[in-house]
């Protein structure tokens, strides 16, 4: 079965062979293949006898972003990941090691909901397809004549706690089969649902109502510029009325009058210079 992949890690952590439980003295390869964004990966892990340590400390043989362990022991069961030199973590992959003659060959990273997922009750020593009882969470599911076991379609409701059991020879340790959600990136969009009758009429209100505001403002508008434009002509002063000065020519009687005025400051000045 093909490994899911991790994309919204900045790496992924696979094991090589892909099953989450192992025979002591098997041997196996753990990497961490990086997605991008952090550098330096180191394989750590953290076991029941040897606490939080690193690869290459007292186990695994390092190369690169691979850890290798050829001959691995039953104190190297436990919980493995990737972290790099900022602090950065991958997924986990938990490794069970067993000095017993039967093992549940399962994936050791999560499934993905959907697929199918084979399970393998395996004997250290050949043959290894004997019939084979799988239970789940204590319960018997079924009984496989070839020691192999499919689960289609997998969903939420097969997560859990599995073992098999070949009559004879004996059980193997129980492991946990995480299941995890379809990927979201090939999802595609759906239109939208109308809206309820009730909210269709609420807009039409409003646009309604939308409308009668902006006729009002426009209407008004209008009635201010017309009434700007003819204006009474006395507001073009600022309020003042214009007045208007008529001369009118001066009466016979006025005439005379500045007729003989002219004639006494005449004769005033010609005795003033005598």
């Amino acid at each position: 079965m093909e490994e899911p992949s991790l994309p919204w890690l900045l790496a992924s952590l696979t094991a090589s062979p892909s099953s989450s439980q192992l025979f002591r003295g098997n041997s196996v390869s753990l990497s961490c293949e990086d997605g991008g964004g952090a550098a330096g990966w180191t394989l750590k892990r953290n076991s029941s006898e040897g606490g939080r340590s690193q690869c290459g400390t007292y186990w695994g043989r390092p190369e690169g972003s691979t850890c290798h362990i050829s001959f691995i022991l039953t104190s190297d069961s436990g919980v493995y990941w990737c972290e790099s030199s900022d602090g950065e973590t991958s997924n986990t992959v938990n490794i069970t090691v067993t000095g017993g003659p039967v093992i549940l060959q399962s994936p050791v990273l999560p499934v993905m909901e959907g697929d199918n997922v084979t399970l393998h009750c395996g004997t250290r020593t050949p043959p290894s397809d004997l019939p084979a009882a799988f239970y789940k969470d204590g319960s018997l599911i079924r009984t496989e004549p070839t020691g192999h076991m499919t689960i289609r379609h997998v969903s939420r409701a097969d997560e859990g706690l599995y073992r098999c059991d070949i009559s004879g020879q004996g059980a193997s340790p129980p492991s946990w089969i995480s299941v995890t959600g379809e990927p979201t990136t090939s999802a595609t969009p759906t239109s939208a649902a109308p809206p309820p009758p009730s909210a269709q009429l609420h807009l039409m209100f409003s646009l309604v109502c939308h409308l009668m505001v902006i006729c009002l403002y426009c209407i008004s508008t209008v009635l201010m510029v017309s009434l700007y434009r003819h204006r009474p002509a006395a507001w073009t002063a600022g309020n003042y009325v214009p007045v208007s000065i008529v001369m009118t020519p001066p009466t016979q009687a006025e005439q005379r009058l500045d007729e003989d005025h002219a004639d006494v400051i005449t004769a005033v000045t010609t005795e003033y210079h005598f």
